[in-house]
Order: C-alpha cells, then sequence, then structure tokens
C-alpha cells in the first residue's frame, strides 16, 4: 500500500471511529455525518464560529487540562495576570481559576462566544475572570501588562491555508507575526508566552524565532502515542549562543494517531495534504 493510500486509510478509519465530543458539536455536514465543517477551510470564516458556538456548549481541543496541568504549575504562578488568546468554549481558563489563577483576561473574535463564556463563568461564581470581544491579530491592551499569554489550538487556524508547510504563504505569515508582534509587545519584560499546538518546532521555530523578537524558546510535548506540543516563549530571555535550543531537540515524532480525537484531525490531514 502506498504512503499515500495508508494515510487516506488511516485517516478514514479515525473519522469514522471517532465519537467522542459527538453531543455537544454541531453537525454542520450532514451529508458525511462529520462533527465537523467540511473543510478546514470554513475555520477561517467568522460566521462559522458564531453559527457553532450559538449551539456549542462545550468543545476542548487537543486535550483537556489534566494532560498539560503539570506543564502549566510548572510554569504559571497564581499570582500571575494571564490573557487567553480565542478562549471559545474551551473550560482552560475554569480550570486555571481552579489552580488558584483568577487574574485571567480572555478574548476571542466571535461576540457570541463572548456572551455565552461570560454567562457560564457568572453561572459557576467566576467573576474575577474577565472576557471580552477582539481580535489576537490587533490587541487592545496597553504594552508590558500581562505576566502570561497563552493560546490552545487558536493559531492553528491561521495555518490552514497556509499552503507549503516548509514555506507557507506570505498572507499566513503576515498574520502568524502580528499576533506574535502583539502577544510580545503585551507581555511583560519577564513574561511568558505559552503555545498548545500542532505545529512541530522545524515548522514553528522559524516565527517564533524571528530576530525581532527577545523570548527564548523551549518545549514540551503529552498526549499518548500522538504529541501535541506545549511551546514556552520566554521574554528577555533569548541567547545568541546557538546552545539555546539544546532543551528543545526535536524528536521522531508520528505524523498519525490511531484514534483521533473530535475535531483535531481536521488540522492534522490539512497539513497532510502537502506531503506524498
Amino acid at each position: 500500500m502506498s504512503a499515500r493510500a495508508d494515510k487516506e486509510t488511516r485517516t478514514s478509519s479515525a473519522m469514522e471511529n471517532r465519537s467522542a465530543n459527538r453531543n455537544s458539536v454541531p453537525n454542520l455536514n450532514p451529508e458525511t455525518d462529520s462533527v465537523g465543517p467540511p473543510s478546514a477551510l470554513t475555520y477561517l470564516d467568522p460566521h462559522y464560529w458564531d453559527e457553532r458556538f450559538s449551539s456549542e456548549e462545550h468543545y476542548e481541543w487537543f486535550k483537556d487540562y489534566s494532560h498539560f496541568q503539570h506543564l502549566i504549575k510548572s510554569n504559571i504562578y497564581t499570582s500571575s495576570s494571564v490573557l487567553e488568546l480565542g478562549c471559545g468554549n474551551s473550560q482552560l481558563c475554569e480550570e486555571l481559576y481552579k489552580d488558584g489563577i483568577v487574574d485571567i483576561t480572555c478574548i476571542d473574535l466571535s461576540s457570541v462566544a463572548v456572551e455565552k463564556m461570560q454567562t457560564r463563568l457568572l453561572s459557576k461564581g467566576y467573576k474575577e475572570i474577565k472576557v471580552m470581544q477582539a481580535d489576537m491579530l490587533d490587541l487592545p491592551f496597553s504594552s508590558d501588562c500581562f505576566d502570561v499569554v497563552i493560546e490552545k489550538g487558536t493559531m492553528d487556524v491561521l495555518f490552514v491555508d497556509a499552503g507549503d508547510p516548509w514555506n507557507p504563504r506570505q498572507e499566513t505569515v503576515s498574520k502568524v507575526m502580528a499576533t506574535l508582534d502583539g502577544v510580545h509587545r503585551v507581555l511583560k519584560p519577564d513574561g511568558i508566552f505559552i503555545s498548545i499546538t500542532f505545529g512541530q518546532p522545524h515548522f514553528r521555530r522559524p516565527l517564533f524565532k524571528d530576530p525581532k523578537f527577545t523570548w527564548s524558546m523551549e518545549y514540551n510535548t503529552f498526549g499518548d502515542g500522538f504529541h501535541y506540543f506545549f511551546y514556552i516563549l520566554r521574554k528577555g530571555k533569548r541567547c545568541n549562543d546557538e546552545k539555546e535550543d539544546e532543551k528543545c531537540k526535536d524528536s521522531s515524532i508520528s505524523l498519525y494517531q490511531d484514534e483521533l480525537e473530535g475535531e483535531d484531525y481536521l488540522f492534522r490531514t490539512r497539513f497532510d495534504d502537502d506531503e506524498d
């Protein structure tokens, strides 16, 4: 069997077998009985998210908090001020709150997501968590105001039409750099940016390590048999020494997963479309 045929077989099998979150995700493609949109490109349409959030109560991208809680606790203090990019209907901010981190600001481009998140948090008594509508490409905050900025799968949306992952389209690069520029600006001088993503180091490193940024880069992985990446970018800690990334050696990573969860496969199969 060719690599292409094998890939298509695995993807088809994963789509047929996944059942997690089927009750909470709207069936937006009834012809294929898919829990997600017919194409990953749909994620770029703001109207899709408003429609989805209007009926979906909760969906967790890239594993739930328990899988990377140990990494959060190693990098975020309870006194930290935290900005979450693209909160959607994730429970990430609630889990951070339960761990004692109360100075949290969540943003999302969708007004529907923001309104529903505000209602949900208030109903649970999490009054300290702030939620507002904002675009991560143009953050409406003053410079040096957050200890931590965190995103979980939000930036991955920017890459769904990137084309060749080794040489992404300029439009994609421009959007990613606008996001990173804003994150770098709003972080305090010793702040950190945490990015939880599918993106492998050899694709993310050229963007994260652009000369304009002063942050260092390290990462961890989590997941069973299939790796998600937990990047930590520490502002003001960048070194000119090539040994800076010794803790970040690329590992041998499987591009497939026997049981892809929910919609995560859409990001991965989009990525695989550019491979033989």
